[in-house]
């Protein structure tokens, strides 16, 4: 809200002052001090209008519906016999101190609705200890999904605490419990026989800890290159390394679409894509803006979303 109405009241005031220098210019003269009080009563008014409005409807943005964004992704070595398959991605929840226990139950209902062969969270899942969180999330073993569901880190999961016994290492333990499994620099097959395909996973980029670190090298070595391979890594900036190793597509998150405008414009100086979907060489790469937020309930310019991505092979198209 404070950074909604700074910016529209800065917005208010440089087109005051424009009018006053217009003014001078025209008549030759300072402007009447009566008529430039008037002018500035009417823009803070007008500001603080659209401040509340955009506020208003910023909350609504976050705390609103969740939308569901559908999109198809033809990949090269996909088998003909998955031509089809689902995920559903999940990402940027950050449960915690106004993300509850009612969010996912709706999040839980709302991916179930849409059948995914395999469920996909990117990270920064939690804001918080498991101790704190722990009946907030539970909800998630009702998930369900044939292939499974999957975790990555995001570094949320890294900022609870360095410590073991509430960090990184307690959620992934926590997450096991409820059948949530963390890829760890490793991948598996998805799939059965020659009808199947890579998944692997790494930890995030700002990840610490003991034995803690994101390394593709790791989740593919030995890997057949002749196998589709799709990359779940909570930030975008994996791409220039998952092009490199021949990934097919990586579904990432972190950035929240910049949230609230214009911040997206800041999060370009960080990562190389913010949100939707784009092409990375021959890699494609999907962000999404999240599934919850993070700080105060208010996204501006972003929506909300769960990811349903339904993969095609280029055999049957």
């Amino acid at each position: 809200m404070l950074f909604i109405s700074v910016t529209v009241l800065a917005a208010a005031d440089s087109i005051h002052l424009a009018l006053v220098v217009i003014e001078r210019l025209s008549y030759g003269k300072p402007a009447d001090p009566e008529r430039r009080l008037l002018l500035r009563r009417f823009f803070g008014g007008a500001a603080t209008l659209v401040s509340l409005g955009l506020a208003g409807w910023s909350t609504w943005q976050a705390l609103g519906p969740l939308r569901v964004r559908e999109l198809t992704i033809q990949l090269a070595r996909l088998p003909r016999e998955l031509d089809g398959f689902t995920i559903v991605q999940l990402t940027d929840v950050h449960f915690g101190k106004t993300i509850r226990r009612d969010f996912s139950e709706r999040i839980v209902a709302k991916t179930n609705s849409l059948a995914p062969d395999l469920i996909a969270i990117t990270g920064d899942l939690v804001d918080g200890a498991v101790g704190e969180l722990r009946d907030v999330i539970a909800p998630l073993a009702g998930l369900q999904a044939p292939h499974g569901v999957w975790f990555v880190t995001g570094n949320h999961e890294y900022f609870v605490t360095s410590d073991g016994a509430t960090g990184a290492d307690a959620w992934i333990d926590e997450l096991a419990s409820l059948g949530v499994r963390t890829l760890r620099n490793e991948r598996v097959s998805i799939g059965n026989g020659a009808a199947s395909f890579d998944l692997a996973g790494i930890d995030d980029w700002n990840a610490f800890g003991s034995g803690h670190g994101p390394d593709l090298h790791r989740a593919l070595a030995g890997r057949d290159d002749a196998r589709e391979l799709v990359l779940l890594s909570h930030q975008p900036r994996s791409i220039h390394l998952a092009a490199k190793f021949g990934v097919g597509l990586q579904l990432s998150g972190h950035t929240h679409g910049g949230q609230v405008w214009p911040w997206n414009y800041l999060v370009r100086l960080q990562q190389p894509y913010v949100a939707g979907l784009a092409r990375h060489g021959s890699t494609y790469i999907y962000v999404s803006p999240g599934t919850g937020y993070w700080g105060p309930p208010m996204r501006l310019g972003t929506q909300s979303e769960i990811t349903r991505i339904v993969l095609r092979t280029a055999a049957c198209h």
